[in-house]
């Protein structure tokens, strides 16, 4: 029987010639991360194991993202716990304030993941990476912490539903849409414990931060992980990124799934999701006439660079709408340097919103802007569960850079077709 993308990369890694669905195996790891709120945890039970040192300090990647820049006197706490960590065992990829950057766009700009290798991130969607062509994946901080002292992790190999993407996204549609309609078709728990694996032409006109996106996100349909075949987009961002060698796996032509989805991603529209889950979602045509209260637009999912043009093409030569708060935070310093230059931050400024530093800030309820009650944001992070932003009685809907800017103008949720783009 044939292997999907990740058993082939999973076999790899155990030292094995073949794996199947629901084998459990030990396999190495290439890269380990862990940030502010996750890593304190794993540092204090591997401290339990009296091993005088990491695996391999070269592999581990520390950033304090979550609560960073210190919101309070316990994260500050926490961040120390973490700097300590990282000195102590002179761990080469710690990115303290100023380097640092929400984590998921942070590792991939910094070329430290490429195609072919291993993952395991004490942060649910740690499964970003599969955009790249590799296996990663979330885990707990326990797991995290053993991983980072022995370099290996245990796994079970996981099944496969397919997903054929044919055709081009039209204007205003993103990687944002594409996962969310998917989720919405199939349900925050339609791909639990599997890999949901992307292929079909409509691959190749996907950017790398719309596959980043949609992997991002396929732990929100309760998948192990999401992975992307490896093609000239992949390999050109690699070699501008990284400097480390990679391995290109590809799917044998009987490898099994359980289950196959076409979609046509000429005929999406964008997308929200309604609180309180993922799945919830709506076409913004349909949703009706929802008033709003806050726009946030940032995250691990939607905070890279064209995310951040797409926020500025919709709002430039606009204001938001009276009593609209609009938050945008880039992912990371690299993303904030080149709105900068590109005069992005001059538009978002001028037309009335805020720009924060690189922080997973809001999107957790952490910080830059908690909800208070009977408050809605539309937001362009991953997850809109009950109080998740803020209070329990907020509502959060899930929209893309487009949906959120053009909703920041209008004062409702709405999508820039609204605003005659």
């Amino acid at each position: 029987m044939g292997m999907t993308m990740t058993q082939k990369i999973l076999a790899a890694h155990a030292g094995l010639k073949s794996v199947t669905a629901g084998q459990l195996i030990e396999a190495d790891l290439d890269l380990v991360l862990a940030n502010d709120i996750t890593g304190p945890v794993a540092i204090h039970e591997v401290e339990k194991l009296h091993k005088k040192t990491v695996f391999d300090k070269d592999k581990i990647a520390l950033v304090p993202d979550h609560f960073a820049p210190n919101k309070d006197i316990k994260s500050a706490e926490h961040c120390k716990c973490v700097r300590e960590f990282a000195k102590k065992h002179e761990i080469t990829n710690y990115f303290e304030v100023g380097k640092m950057g929400i984590e998921h766009a942070l590792l991939p700009e910094q070329g430290l993941i490429v195609a072919g290798e291993t993952c395991i991130g004490a942060d649910s969607h740690t499964c970003t990476y599969g955009a790249l062509g590799a296996f990663s994946t979330g885990v707990g901080s326990t797991d995290m912490g053993a991983g980072m002292m022995t370099g290996k992790a245990w796994f079970k190999v996981p099944s496969a539903i397919r997903f054929i993407l044919t055709g081009s996204l039209p204007k205003w549609v993103s990687g944002k849409d594409v996962i969310l309609h998917i989720i919405g078709k199939i349900g925050v728990d339609g791909a639990l414990y599997q890999s949901m694996e992307f292929t079909g032409d409509g691959v190749a006109s996907l950017s790398m931060d719309d596959r980043f996106t949609i992997a991002n996100m396929a732990i929100e349909a309760g998948a192990k992980n999401g992975i992307f075949p490896v093609d000239d987009k992949t390999i050109a961002y690699m070699k501008e990124h990284s400097k480390k060698e990679y391995t290109i796996y590809e799917p044998d032509p009987d490898a099994e799934y359980e289950e196959t989805y076409t979609i046509d991603l000429s005929s999406l529209e964008p997308t929200v999701a309604f609180p309180h889950l993922p799945e919830n979602t709506k076409t913004v045509k349909e949703a009706g006439d929802i008033a709003i209260d806050q726009v946030v637009i940032g995250s691990c999912t939607n905070g890279r660079i064209s995310d951040m043009e797409i926020a500025a093409q919709v709002l430039k030569g606009r204001k938001v709408a009276d009593n609209i708060r609009c938050i945008v935070i880039p992912a990371t310093q690299a993303v904030y340097l080149e709105a900068m230059e590109k005069g992005l931050l001059k538009i978002f400024i001028e037309a009335g919103a805020i720009v924060s530093t690189p922080t997973c800030g809001p999107c957790l309820g952490g910080h830059m802007g908690i909800l208070a009650a009977k408050e809605r944001a539309v937001s362009t992070t991953n997850r809109n569960f009950v109080g998740r932003m803020g209070h329990t009685d907020s509502e959060i809907y899930l929209a893309s850079p487009a949906v959120a800017a053009a909703s920041a103008v209008m004062g409702k949720l709405s999508e820039p077709s609204e605003l005659g783009l």
